[in-house]
């Protein structure tokens, strides 16, 4: 493993967010399932990308990629959706949606990379 993988260390933060996000959201919205998407897809996305970093093939490493990818795409609906019905605040929303649009840019680009090699 490299010491210093970006997406490695932006989606596990990203997971640290989205946990505290998700906590918040059940202890003090009282919110239980769309807290449970946005837990599973937002925390997914660095659970895929770990996978990947240990898949045995260059396809094992794409398509645990391309999960991680469709996961932060699923949390970026749940993030708005949580918005768009008053459980989080807009500071919250555009800081989580801008995490989540690097993680994608940065995914993106490595399977750019990928097919291009």
């Amino acid at each position: 493993m490299k010491k210093d993988n970006v997406i490695q260390d932006k989606s596990y933060q990203f997971a640290i967010k989205i946990v505290k996000t998700s906590k918040y959201l059940v202890d003090k919205k009282k919110e239980y399932v769309l807290s449970k998407q946005l837990l599973r897809s937002g925390t997914s996305i660095g659970a895929n990308v770990e996978e990947a970093i240990g898949g045995q093939s260059r396809k094992d490493f794409y398509a645990k990629l391309t999960i991680s990818y469709k996961e932060a795409r699923e949390t970026k609906y749940w993030i708005r959706l949580l918005f768009d019905t008053d459980y989080i605040n807009e500071l919250t929303k555009n800081e989580l949606l801008n995490d989540c649009e690097e993680i994608l840019k940065i995914i993106g680009s490595i399977q750019k990379t990928i097919n291009n090699s």
